[in-house]
């Protein structure tokens, strides 16, 4: 069974369900049974094979407890599932657009990433990643939580199935210092590593190529199985997905220049090795 609407706020809504459900440890078959449907049917929402009322993830919300912020925040992605590119512009959007992140990574077969100034967020070592918690001022006790959650997120690489992941990365990102000179060098013999594996490549875009719309920012294309793909936009204090395909054919448009001005794996492995050093 195909999802009824592929979109990133009708994704978002279904792991968002099953998620708040699964952390009150309360079974399907029961919380089905309280709302007076089959579990069929609660497990099709929380597939994202069909779309819920509004009403119903209410009455869902309700039983499980759900009030304030978060309820409303659940109930807006409800109200706009079926809308094709959702912005997550507030804090308030912040725990949602990670959980769409984490759905998305965990059932994309392919991810397209391009990292102009910082490495991607997958390939980052924990020491990488402190440095930049701590430079972004971020509490300790948060600042572990956002470790914990990102090398989790890293699996799909290394799982039985792993996602394909093409990263496209500034070579002004591998040049930059981000922590000290020993954890950038362990950071890019990571890169190394990793990019033996038959499903991750690593491409670096040279510096010195004058303007391209590359610098304009980061993206990442997640690509599905019998889906349209989603493209993930970050900014400071926002992120968009998009999801009509005439956004998402220009962000592949983007791609593809870019990968035709990277240097191909064994130059990248060559510059990452000399980079180490």
């Amino acid at each position: 069974m195909k999802p009824t609407s592929s979109g990133p706020a009708a994704r978002t809504l279904a792991a968002s369900l099953r998620e708040e459900r699964e952390a009150r440890k309360v079974g399907l078959r029961v919380l089905a049974d309280e709302l007076g449907i089959l579990p069929q049917l609660l497990s099709a929402w929380e597939k994202g094979y069909r779309l819920p009322s509004v009403e119903d993830v209410s009455a869902i919300l309700a039983l499980l407890g759900i009030h304030g912020e978060k309820r409303d925040r659940i109930r807006t992605l409800a109200r706009h599932a079926r809308e094709p590119n959702w912005l997550a512009s507030s804090n308030a959007d912040i725990s949602h657009a990670l959980t769409a992140l984490l759905a998305f990574e965990s059932t994309a077969t392919k991810i397209t990433t391009w990292s102009p100034m910082l490495l991607p967020g997958l390939l980052q070592t924990p020491d990488y990643i402190r440095s930049i918690m701590e430079a972004s001022s971020v509490p300790i006790e948060e600042a572990d939580k956002r470790l914990r959650i990102r090398l989790e997120r890293q699996a799909v690489l290394t799982r039985r199935e792993p996602v394909a992941l093409r990263a496209l990365i500034g070579e002004w990102a591998i040049r930059e210092t981000i922590g000290t000179p020993a954890i950038m060098s362990d950071q890019i013999d990571h890169l190394l590593e990793i990019s033996q594996r038959t499903n991750v490549s690593v491409r670096v875009v040279p510096a010195g190529l004058g303007y391209h719309v590359g610098l304009t920012g980061p993206f990442e294309i997640y690509e599905f199985p019998g889906a349209p793909p989603i493209t993930f936009v970050e900014h400071i204090r926002s992120s968009a997905f998009l999801h009509e395909s005439e956004q998402t054919l220009t962000y592949r448009q983007v791609a593809k220049m870019l990968a035709e001005r990277a240097l191909s794996e064994a130059a990248s492995r060559e510059l990452l090795e000399e980079a180490a050093h």
